[in-house]
């Protein structure tokens, strides 16, 4: 019998990236469970198991290179060559940039983009070597169209995207995909801990349906199962994106005149 396929997710204890490894689990894959606590992942490896899949956990900082490259020694010895790479870490504020210390932005380029970087460099060679496999990156539509109040944030986000773009140039030929998906506004914690930030939301941006982290979960998997260069969803910021793409300039003046104002939240 053929062994289960094996797929490495960072940001794995909460929000999107713990829905997706629930999602690929119910299609029996093996899952490396990346994040930085141990209690949040061990619960997560249970739901794994119980949905037919495998859950092994791995505590790690997944912004430190060094930590990154023992984790893979590990995964590559213990389970193999990972599928498919999964990268859901992610953190950020959402503020103007004068209203953070300057040490802000490296904590916001270290996830999504130091950590995504650092665990593609360390499985790379690997999956080259096999010839199949993706790289799943979890993004932003700030990494299209960013809004007012959130500079550090839709910077590292711009920083994501551009690592994808430049992996689509690697990997052409090789087998390997490189896959950005794009999601608005998910149902997570991620507002608790980023107080203040959900205010700035451009008012044009309500009107974007708000989706479940499970309804996330299911998109990101998706794109595992059968990878495509960029998915964006849902349809309505599908829509804003190719309303960008033919008439960027109306649509960035639209998100900048409905976006926050110093000193306040949202037009």
């Amino acid at each position: 019998m053929s062994q289960k396929p094996l797929a490495v997710v960072t940001g794995a204890s909460s929000g999107i990236g713990r829905s997706t490894a629930l999602a690929l689990a119910g299609h029996g894959w093996r899952l490396v469970l990346v994040a930085r606590g141990r209690d949040a992942l061990d619960a997560v490896a249970s739901e794994v198991d119980t949905r037919g899949g495998v859950g092994i956990v791995e505590v790690a900082d997944a912004t430190d290179a060094a930590a990154v490259e023992a984790l893979a020694a590990r995964v590559l010895a213990r389970d193999g060559v990972p599928d498919v790479i999964v990268n859901s870490a992610g953190s950020g504020e959402w503020r103007f940039i004068e209203e953070l210390p300057a040490s802000a932005g490296d904590r916001m380029i270290g996830a999504p983009y130091l950590a995504a970087y650092h665990v593609c460099a360390a499985f790379m060679a690997p999956m080259l070597a096999r010839g199949t496999g993706a790289f799943v990156h979890v993004g932003s539509p700030a990494s299209l169209m960013p809004w007012p109040g959130a500079t550090a944030y839709a910077a590292s986000r711009w920083a994501l995207r551009g690592l994808h773009e430049a992996l689509c140039a690697d990997l052409a030929g090789t087998g390997l995909r490189s896959c950005h998906v794009l999601l608005g506004e998910v149902r997570t914690a991620y507002f608790d801990v980023a107080a203040g930030s959900h205010e700035r939301i451009p008012t044009v941006g309500k009107l974007i349906p708000v989706m479940s982290a499970e309804a996330a979960g299911d998109i990101v998997a998706g794109v595992a199962l059968r990878p495509r260069r960029e998915v964006i969803r849902p349809v309505v910021l599908l829509l804003f994106a190719w309303s960008h793409w033919l008439a960027p300039r109306l649509v960035e003046w639209l998100v900048r005149s409905t976006g926050a104002r110093r000193g306040g939240a949202a037009a």
